[in-house]
C-alpha cells in the first residue's frame, strides 16, 4: 500500500495566511515567512519511502499556482471548516496509511513523519500534539473506512482541539508522536 504524506498549504498572499503572525509582524511579513517556511518544508520532507500530495487553497487558485513545485500532485481543500478539509483530503487519497500536517511546524523532519508511518502500522490513528493544545500531525490506516464521527464537535484553534478529536474516535487505537510547535504568533516564531 502506498503511504502518503498531504502538506496543507495556501497560496501566500498577504493578509491571507498567518493573519495572527502578520499583526505582530506584519501581513507581508508573515506572508514571506509562510511561503519560505512552506518551500523548506517540502524539500526537507521528500523521501522516496512516501508520496507527497498538497492540500491547496484556495482551490482554483492552489492548483494553477507556479509558487509550488510543479512535480507535485495537488488536490483542492475544498469548502468547510478545518475538520471538513482534513475529512476530505484523509478520505480522497489512495488507500494505505496517509499522514496529514500543515505547513507551519519549522521543527519537523523526516524522522517524525517515518515514525508517523511505523505507528500506523499497529494503531489505526497518529497525531502529533503541539504545546497548545491543537495537533500538527493526524495520521489513519485506511484499511478501513474512517471513523464516521472524526472531527465531530472539534473546537478548532483552541486548547481542547486534540482533546476533542481524541474524543471523536472512542475505541480507536491511538499513537501520540513528539510534542511539536505550529507558529501562529511571534511568541511562536521567536521559539
Amino acid at each position: 500500500m502506498q503511504r502518503t504524506l498531504v502538506i496543507m498549504v495556501k497560496e501566500p498572499r498577504p493578509g491571507r495566511v498567518k493573519t495572527r503572525l502578520g499583526r505582530d509582524i506584519g501581513m507581508v511579513g508573515a506572508a514571506w515567512w509562510f511561503r519560505h517556511q512552506t518551500r523548506t518544508l517540502i524539500r526537507r520532507l521528500r523521501d522516496p519511502r512516501w508520496k507527497i500530495v498538497l492540500a491547496v487553497s484556495p482551490d482554483h487558485e492552489g492548483l494553477t499556482s507556479r509558487i509550488w513545485p510543479v512535480d507535485l500532485r495537488r488536490a483542492a481543500q475544498g469548502s468547510g471548516d478545518l475538520g471538513d478539509r482534513m475529512r476530505r483530503m484523509l478520505r480522497g487519497m489512495p488507500k494505505g496509511p496517509v499522514c496529514l500536517i500543515g505547513a507551519d511546524i519549522p521543527g519537523i523532519t523526516r524522522g517524525h513523519i517515518a515514525q508517523a508511518f511505523k505507528a500506523l502500522g499497529r494503531e489505526q490513528m497518529v497525531f502529533g500534539p503541539a504545546p497548545d493544545g491543537g495537533y500538527w500531525l493526524i495520521g489513519a490506516q485506511r484499511y478501513g473506512a474512517l471513523p464516521s464521527s472524526l472531527f465531530n464537535k472539534v473546537r478548532w484553534s483552541t486548547e481542547n482541539a486534540l482533546a476533542d478529536t481524541l474524543a471523536s474516535v472512542p475505541g480507536t487505537r491511538v499513537a501520540l508522536l513528539d510534542q511539536l510547535r505550529d507558529v501562529d504568533t511571534v511568541a511562536d516564531l521567536r521559539h
